[in-house]
């Protein structure tokens, strides 16, 4: 009887963990704005899965899952009331987290963001000034504040993921989002230029542009779902969960070469438009 033996197996072992421990986020500390539920809270899962201790910022108060978390990934949790459209709540809650947390801060994703299903001609100068300071002002000024604290922190690893969107690729067939299209657009632009101005400090920036997920945002356009399935090569909108991975790629050492890059997480959609 032939002896059969498998060799190398000891060896690829060794390089699946060389390679998982680049994605790891151990000892870091993130900052997720808007994640006290869809996206936003996915990210945080995420990131605190990877290792990382993970802060929010939001208006509303944050589901049980992520209460939940802290005890879960064993890593350190806080929610901060911040509304990002406000320069003053924005500075507080920055001041606040700084002292909890010894002016820690390696990764910031500024994911809070609205949307409006409006016609471009029955939209409002108060609409768009509304959606503006959150998406765009909010966002730029999250990742300002943030940089500013990994450059005082003398932080290795600083990642900062801008979350901008599918609408910021193409003309979104099924909603009426010009001035959303806009803001997210904003968003992708000022990637690389943000990116350019960091890299002498060590921090990376780069975009995730989602597709259509399933969260409570988009529930108010429940009607427009059968056609954004329609819109996907594989015939389905997304959970937040699988926008999760992209973020912690981003985040993580798995991407130390990225930076000014979008990651475009669409279901395919921008290829079949």
């Amino acid at each position: 009887m032939s002896e059969r033996r498998v060799s190398g197996s000891s060896h690829t072992h060794t390089n699946i963990n060389q390679i998982m421990s680049r994605f790891s986020l151990q000892g870091r500390t993130a900052l997720v704005t808007g994640g006290a539920r869809g996206c936003g809270l996915a990210f945080a899962r995420g990131l605190a899965e990877a290792g990382a201790d993970v802060v929010i910022f939001d208006v509303i108060e944050p589901q049980p899952e992520f209460l939940a978390i802290e005890k879960e990934y064993s890593v350190r949790t806080a929610f901060y009331k911040v509304d990002v459209s406000s320069p003053d709540s924005l500075k507080t809650g920055f001041a606040q987290f700084q002292k909890d947390f010894d002016n820690k801060l390696d990764i910031c994703v500024p994911c809070a963001g609205i949307n409006r299903h409006q016609s471009f001609l029955d939209f409002t100068y108060e609409d768009h000034r509304d959606l503006l300071s959150i998406n765009v002002l909010g966002l730029y000024f999250t990742a300002q504040h943030a940089a500013k604290q990994m450059i005082a922190n003398g932080t290795r690893h600083g990642s900062i993921v801008l979350v901008a969107s599918m609408a910021s690729h193409v003309a979104v067939r099924t909603q009426l989002c010009s001035a959303y299209c806009g803001s997210k657009g904003a968003v992708r632009a000022m990637c690389p230029a943000i990116a350019k101005e960091l890299t002498e400090y060590g921090i990376r920036v780069n975009s995730i542009s989602p597709g259509y997920v399933r969260t409570e945002m988009t529930a108010a356009f429940s009607h427009l779902v059968e056609g954004w399935k329609s819109e996907t090569i594989n015939g389905r909108i997304a959970e937040p969960e699988d926008i999760m991975g992209a973020c912690v790629f981003l985040a993580s050492d798995a991407s130390a070469y990225m930076t000014g890059q979008d990651v475009l997480v669409d279901g395919g959609v921008c290829r079949v438009s």
